[in-house]
Protein backbone atom coordinates (compact mmCIF):
# COMPACT_ATOMS: atom_id res chain seq x y z
CA UNK A 1 0.00 0.00 0.00
CA UNK A 2 1.54 3.67 -0.60
CA UNK A 3 2.66 5.41 2.23
CA UNK A 4 -0.11 8.53 2.81
CA UNK A 5 0.52 9.44 6.67
CA UNK A 6 3.72 10.27 8.08
CA UNK A 7 2.47 11.46 11.75
CA UNK A 8 4.32 13.19 14.64
CA UNK A 9 2.62 12.18 17.74
CA UNK A 10 3.15 13.75 21.38
CA UNK A 11 2.68 16.94 20.39
CA UNK A 12 2.42 19.53 23.56
CA UNK A 13 3.55 22.65 21.75
CA UNK A 14 3.07 25.25 19.22
CA UNK A 15 6.67 24.96 18.22
CA UNK A 16 6.85 21.69 17.41
CA UNK A 17 3.97 21.34 15.54
CA UNK A 18 4.98 24.06 13.64
CA UNK A 19 8.99 21.74 13.04
CA UNK A 20 6.72 18.95 11.89
CA UNK A 21 4.81 20.96 9.66
CA UNK A 22 7.54 22.49 8.23
CA UNK A 23 9.24 18.86 7.42
CA UNK A 24 6.79 17.78 6.07
CA UNK A 25 4.63 15.59 8.20
CA UNK A 26 1.29 15.16 7.05
CA UNK A 27 -0.58 14.71 10.63
CA UNK A 28 0.36 15.70 14.32
CA UNK A 29 -0.67 13.34 17.32
CA UNK A 30 -2.35 16.00 20.43
CA UNK A 31 -2.49 13.67 23.31
CA UNK A 32 -5.96 13.89 25.51
CA UNK A 33 -5.48 10.85 27.97
CA UNK A 34 -4.10 12.24 31.45
CA UNK A 35 -2.21 9.66 32.09
CA UNK A 36 0.35 10.19 29.51
CA UNK A 37 3.42 12.30 29.58
CA UNK A 38 2.43 13.86 26.92
CA UNK A 39 -0.53 15.03 27.83
CA UNK A 40 -2.12 17.94 26.63
CA UNK A 41 -5.66 19.70 27.99
CA UNK A 42 -8.12 20.64 25.84
CA UNK A 43 -7.36 24.80 25.93
CA UNK A 44 -3.51 24.32 25.07
CA UNK A 45 -4.92 21.53 22.33
CA UNK A 46 -7.18 24.11 20.77
CA UNK A 47 -4.68 26.64 20.73
CA UNK A 48 -1.74 23.97 19.32
CA UNK A 49 -4.33 23.00 16.36
CA UNK A 50 -5.19 26.65 15.58
CA UNK A 51 -1.32 26.87 14.38
CA UNK A 52 -1.40 24.00 11.94
CA UNK A 53 -2.10 24.37 8.10
CA UNK A 54 -5.56 22.46 7.18
CA UNK A 55 -4.03 20.26 5.06
CA UNK A 56 -1.95 18.58 7.89
CA UNK A 57 -4.38 16.17 9.83
CA UNK A 58 -4.57 16.98 14.08
CA UNK A 59 -5.46 13.74 15.35
CA UNK A 60 -6.69 13.41 18.87
CA UNK A 61 -5.47 10.99 21.01
CA UNK A 62 -7.87 9.28 23.65
CA UNK A 63 -8.42 6.10 26.27
CA UNK A 64 -11.36 4.96 27.06
CA UNK A 65 -12.97 8.21 27.07
CA UNK A 66 -16.48 8.84 26.78
CA UNK A 67 -18.21 9.21 23.16
CA UNK A 68 -19.80 12.52 24.73
CA UNK A 69 -16.02 14.17 25.44
CA UNK A 70 -14.60 12.66 22.35
CA UNK A 71 -17.09 14.05 20.44
CA UNK A 72 -16.66 17.29 22.50
CA UNK A 73 -13.34 17.46 22.44
CA UNK A 74 -13.18 16.62 18.20
CA UNK A 75 -15.69 20.15 18.06
CA UNK A 76 -13.74 22.16 20.08
CA UNK A 77 -10.14 21.82 19.36
CA UNK A 78 -11.53 21.00 15.56
CA UNK A 79 -9.81 17.94 15.12
CA UNK A 80 -10.12 15.60 11.58
CA UNK A 81 -9.12 12.19 13.10
CA UNK A 82 -9.84 10.92 16.89
CA UNK A 83 -7.51 7.48 17.71
CA UNK A 84 -8.53 5.30 20.15
CA UNK A 85 -6.45 4.02 22.43
CA UNK A 86 -7.16 1.84 24.58
CA UNK A 87 -9.41 -1.18 25.00
CA UNK A 88 -12.47 0.35 23.27
CA UNK A 89 -14.91 -2.10 21.62
CA UNK A 90 -16.13 -2.03 18.09
CA UNK A 91 -19.82 -0.82 19.79
CA UNK A 92 -17.41 2.27 21.03
CA UNK A 93 -16.29 3.19 18.12
CA UNK A 94 -19.91 3.07 16.11
CA UNK A 95 -20.99 5.99 18.69
CA UNK A 96 -18.43 8.35 16.73
CA UNK A 97 -20.10 8.35 13.85
CA UNK A 98 -19.69 10.98 11.74
CA UNK A 99 -15.61 11.26 12.56
CA UNK A 100 -12.84 9.91 11.23
CA UNK A 101 -11.66 6.99 13.40
CA UNK A 102 -7.83 5.26 13.62
CA UNK A 103 -8.07 2.06 16.41
CA UNK A 104 -4.76 0.96 17.94
CA UNK A 105 -3.95 -1.95 18.70
CA UNK A 106 -1.31 -3.16 21.02
CA UNK A 107 0.83 -6.04 19.16
CA UNK A 108 2.53 -8.90 21.69
CA UNK A 109 2.09 -12.38 22.22
CA UNK A 110 -0.94 -13.60 21.24
CA UNK A 111 -2.05 -10.51 18.99
CA UNK A 112 -4.10 -11.89 16.33
CA UNK A 113 -5.44 -9.20 12.72
CA UNK A 114 -8.31 -11.02 12.29
CA UNK A 115 -10.03 -9.20 15.30
CA UNK A 116 -9.54 -6.16 13.47
CA UNK A 117 -12.28 -6.96 11.28
CA UNK A 118 -14.70 -6.69 14.17
CA UNK A 119 -14.14 -2.75 14.16
CA UNK A 120 -15.15 0.02 11.27
CA UNK A 121 -12.51 1.95 11.29
CA UNK A 122 -10.58 3.94 8.74
CA UNK A 123 -7.35 2.68 9.53
CA UNK A 124 -5.51 0.43 12.65
CA UNK A 125 -2.75 1.76 14.33
CA UNK A 126 -0.65 -0.98 15.42
CA UNK A 127 2.16 -0.18 18.61
CA UNK A 128 4.26 -2.42 20.67
CA UNK A 129 2.47 -3.34 23.60
CA UNK A 130 4.03 -1.57 26.67
CA UNK A 131 5.06 -2.82 29.67
CA UNK A 132 2.52 -3.58 32.66
CA UNK A 133 -0.48 -3.17 30.24
CA UNK A 134 0.93 0.43 29.23
CA UNK A 135 -0.99 2.24 26.58
CA UNK A 136 1.76 2.36 23.68
CA UNK A 137 4.63 5.19 24.26
CA UNK A 138 6.87 2.13 24.68
CA UNK A 139 9.96 3.32 22.42
CA UNK A 140 10.34 -0.37 21.17
CA UNK A 141 9.33 -1.82 17.54
CA UNK A 142 7.58 -4.56 17.28
CA UNK A 143 7.70 -7.05 14.25
CA UNK A 144 7.06 -5.02 10.92
CA UNK A 145 5.54 -7.97 8.82
CA UNK A 146 2.64 -8.46 11.11
CA UNK A 147 1.70 -5.12 9.60
CA UNK A 148 1.34 -6.90 5.93
CA UNK A 149 -0.90 -9.69 7.34
CA UNK A 150 -2.83 -7.04 9.36
CA UNK A 151 -3.60 -5.19 5.99
CA UNK A 152 -5.75 -7.27 4.78
CA UNK A 153 -8.41 -5.93 7.69
CA UNK A 154 -8.04 -2.06 6.47
CA UNK A 155 -5.29 0.31 6.52
CA UNK A 156 -2.54 -0.40 8.80
CA UNK A 157 -0.27 2.81 10.43
CA UNK A 158 2.73 1.68 11.93
CA UNK A 159 3.96 2.69 15.77
CA UNK A 160 6.09 1.82 18.15
CA UNK A 161 10.38 3.08 18.63
CA UNK A 162 10.45 4.55 15.04
CA UNK A 163 12.50 7.49 13.82
CA UNK A 164 14.74 8.20 11.55
CA UNK A 165 16.78 5.31 11.96
CA UNK A 166 14.30 2.67 11.06
CA UNK A 167 11.56 4.19 9.66
CA UNK A 168 12.44 3.19 5.84
CA UNK A 169 12.89 -0.50 6.83
CA UNK A 170 9.28 -0.59 8.81
CA UNK A 171 8.09 0.52 5.72
CA UNK A 172 9.39 -1.67 3.39
CA UNK A 173 8.70 -4.91 5.40
CA UNK A 174 5.28 -3.69 6.56
CA UNK A 175 4.24 -1.53 3.56
CA UNK A 176 2.11 0.39 5.71
CA UNK A 177 -0.29 3.29 5.16
CA UNK A 178 1.24 5.15 7.79
CA UNK A 179 4.13 5.94 10.35
CA UNK A 180 3.78 7.38 13.59
CA UNK A 181 6.35 8.28 15.68
CA UNK A 182 6.79 10.06 19.32
CA UNK A 183 9.35 8.79 22.10
CA UNK A 184 12.19 9.18 19.88
CA UNK A 185 11.74 12.26 18.43
CA UNK A 186 12.21 14.02 21.63
CA UNK A 187 14.33 15.92 24.13
CA UNK A 188 12.47 14.72 27.04
CA UNK A 189 8.66 13.83 27.02
CA UNK A 190 6.76 16.22 25.31
CA UNK A 191 9.57 18.64 23.69
CA UNK A 192 10.36 17.17 20.45
CA UNK A 193 14.02 17.64 19.31
CA UNK A 194 13.34 19.36 15.58
CA UNK A 195 16.62 17.42 13.60
CA UNK A 196 15.11 14.32 14.87
CA UNK A 197 12.08 15.45 13.63
CA UNK A 198 12.73 16.45 10.46
CA UNK A 199 14.95 13.55 9.94
CA UNK A 200 11.97 10.97 10.05
CA UNK A 201 10.16 12.89 7.91
CA UNK A 202 12.73 13.08 5.77
CA UNK A 203 13.36 9.50 5.71
CA UNK A 204 10.22 8.69 5.71
CA UNK A 205 9.17 9.99 2.44
CA UNK A 206 12.15 9.30 0.61
CA UNK A 207 11.45 5.48 1.30
CA UNK A 208 7.97 6.10 0.35
CA UNK A 209 9.22 7.79 -2.98
CA UNK A 210 11.46 4.34 -3.72
CA UNK A 211 8.90 2.26 -2.73
CA UNK A 212 6.54 4.03 -5.64
CA UNK A 213 9.04 4.27 -8.12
Amino acid sequence: MRLEIIKVCGITRVEDALCAVRGGATAIGLNFYPGSLRYIDFGRGAVVAATVPRHVLKVGVFVDESAATILETARAVRLDVVQLHGSETPHDCELLEGLRVWKAFRVGEGFDPAGLADYRCEAFLLDAAGENGSYGGSGRPFPWGVARAAAAQGKIIVAGGLDASNVAEAIRRGAPWGVDASSRLEQSPGVKDPLKVQAFVQAAKQQAQQSDA
